[in-house]
């Protein structure tokens, strides 16, 4: 067996069917391996290396297992480089595979040559070059392993082309694999029973106890366990933006978004007047605690950290009750204690649902405003109406929707699912999302939200989405410039801006150029009738919509709002803030 042969062995070995990548020169002998392992592993070609990570990192967040991405030497590795990263740091096993130049010609100037291994240090747990055929085995587990135990993250492996072109007898190797290592969290870390003990102790003892729903949950696929946990306990829930969807919308105890960047005035006031806050897989990290000056500093007020991963725990907190733990099985613990009798907190929990009742009521004027061009508010509100009605894999870009989408959308079915990336926030990743979301749950139709600045950095996937006939739904918010860089040029620069506008195409001109169905709305009545459309078409669809820009009129960032001399709680914030037309304080 070839080298290349071998891993594809351990790969299947390891339950992978799946496989992105790019075709290059030095990797022939896998895609040779690829072609003879048709019908036990799909090979997916992408059109660009970071945005089929981007596709990979998807199909990890929604299937559970580790994704794995191949790429040619050279550049190949370095567009797959923000992908990888991201999928590292948002805790996301991943697994990239780098058929590098030939060990032979090494160090004599071979094109594309670069040390692969060390470019990848930084951004993944592990990143080794094999150099022997008879290590590949070896590796992949040690891949799997690292990938899936602990934090999951990602790992790269570097496999030179002649490593992978010759031949050994298998029978000198092993082809075992540990099963477990096939999903993640492998090994997953139990919390201690007296630990459990005690944070039920305080989540009844305390008058205002508040859970904040980070990621951690999601990545677990832990959002059952959530609900039954808050309905047990009668404790109400917030969660952070890459916590959301963990708790349906619509639940009486699931109360909102908190943060910096769309959040809920509700859900933040929530935070402030709390008296006991228990952090579900959350790093409380500056996007959450608005740069370490959120909540309050308050004594009387208890913090408790469940995080898979012990280096995060009480990093930057002072807590009163640290749990290094999967989620999953700090919930399950607490179900398995008796229940409390009575509803605790009833009053607590009264309180926010008025203060959502206002809030919601308040911001009806921005969800039914007609004015031209359209409002992304309104926007939401008319793609909600759609979304309530079954499933849907929610994949929106970090950019320009990201304010609106967090705060508006509403996610009542417990089986849809809402994305953005927050580890470093790359633009470009929404468009090619919507394949990894498919390939994951081809039952659940996904639909993708972004700007033109990603749409720029992405449309090349169009091409993929209409090959593998994905039935994605394409919502293009159209402004003509990078709107959140240039909003912050005039939050900072008292309305100076600079090299941020762009020519304002015709992108659903370039979606059907591609074959998708397309649609260019600039009026409310012309938004409504391309959903309808749209969610009617059972193919790819592509919505074009000309938006106001964030930079004119200021999205719900609370930091944002600090700094223009608004009150961020006020659960009757001004509309219509014009960033434009106001002096900076």
């Amino acid at each position: 067996m070839r080298g290349a042969d071998l891993l594809m062995e351990m790969l299947i070995a390891h339950d992978v069917d799946l496989v992105f990548g790019v075709p290059g020169d030095t990797n022939v002998p896998l895609y040779d391996a690829l072609r003879q392992a048709q019908g036990k592993v799909r090979h997916v070609m992408v059109r660009d290396e970071r945005t089929g990570g981007f596709m990979a990192d998807c199909f990890s967040r929604l299937s559970g297992k580790p994704a794995v991405m191949e790429v040619p030497s050279g550049a190949g590795a370095m567009y797959a480089l923000p992908a990888v990263a991201e999928a590292n740091f948002s805790s996301l096993p991943m697994i990239l595979i780098t058929s590098d130049t030939p060990l032979k010609m090494e160090a004599q100037g071979v094109i594309t040559e670069l040390e692969c291994a060390k470019l990848f240090e930084p951004v993944t747990k592990g990143s080794w070059q094999v150099k022997s055929a008879r290590k590949i085995p070896e590796y992949v587990r040690r891949a799997f392993r690292v990938a899936t135990t602990g934090r999951p993250g990602a790992v790269h492996l570097v496999l030179p082309e002649d490593v992978l072109g010759v031949e050994i007898d298998p029978t000198t190797v092993s082809l075992h694999a540990d099963a477990n290592c096939a999903r993640f969290p492998a090994y997953p870390a139990s919390p201690q029973m007296q630990d459990i003990v005690r944070l039920a102790r305080m989540i009844g003892e305390a008058k205002k106890p508040l859970l904040i729903a980070g990621g951690g949950v999601n990545r677990g696929h832990a959002g059952a366990l959530l609900r039954e946990v808050v309905e047990r306990f009668n404790v109400p829930v917030v969660n952070t933006i890459t916590g959301q969807s963990a708790l349906a919308d619509d639940h009486s105890l699931a109360i909102g978004v908190i943060g910096d960047n769309g959040f809920h005035p509700h859900a933040n006031r929530a935070v402030e007047d709390a008296d006991l806050l228990v952090y579900l897989g959350c790093r409380m990290g500056s996007v959450v605690t608005v740069g370490w000056t959120f909540p309050t500093p308050r004594a009387e007020r208890l913090l408790v950290q469940v995080d898979i991963d012990p280096v995060a725990l009480g990093n930057n907190s002072d807590n009163a009750l640290n749990i290094c733990a999967d989620v999953s099985a700090v919930l399950a613990a607490l179900l398995a204690l008796e229940a409390p009798g009575g509803s605790p907190h009833q009053a607590w929990i009264d309180q926010l649902n008025a203060w959502r009742g206002a809030f919601w009521q308040h911001v009806q004027p921005e969800l039914t405003d007609d004015s031209v061009p359209l409002k992304p508010q309104r926007v939401v509100k008319a793609l909600n109406a759609h979304l309530e009605k079954k499933p849907y894999s929610i994949l929106s870009d970090p950019g320009t929707p990201t304010p609106h989408m967090t705060r508006l959308l509403r996610l009542s079915n417990p089986d849809s699912t809402f994305i953005i990336p927050r580890a470093f926030g790359g633009l470009g990743y929404a468009l090619p999302a919507v394949v990894g979301a498919w390939l994951a749950r081809p039952e659940i139709r996904p639909v993708g939200l972004f700007g033109d600045g990603s749409f720029a950095m992405s449309m090349g996937e169009l091409e993929t989405i209409v090959r593998l006939d994905v039935p994605a739904l394409l919502i293009h918010f159209s402004n003509g410039c990078f709107g959140w860089i240039k909003a912050l040029q005039r939050l900072h620069g008292h309305n100076a801006t600079y090299s941020v506008d762009f020519k304002q195409l015709d992108a659903a001109a370039i979606a059907a150029a591609f074959g998708l169905r397309a649609w260019h709305v600039r009026t409310p009545d012309e938004l409504e009738s391309a959903l309808g459309e749209a969610f009617a078409h059972d193919g790819p669809a592509f919505i074009d919509i000309e938006v106001e820009s964030i930079a004119d009129v200021a999205p719900p960032v609370m930091s944002w709002l600090r700094r223009l001399g608004r009150d961020p709680l006020d659960l009757k914030p001004e509309a219509g803030l014009r960033l434009a037309d106001r002096a900076v304080h």
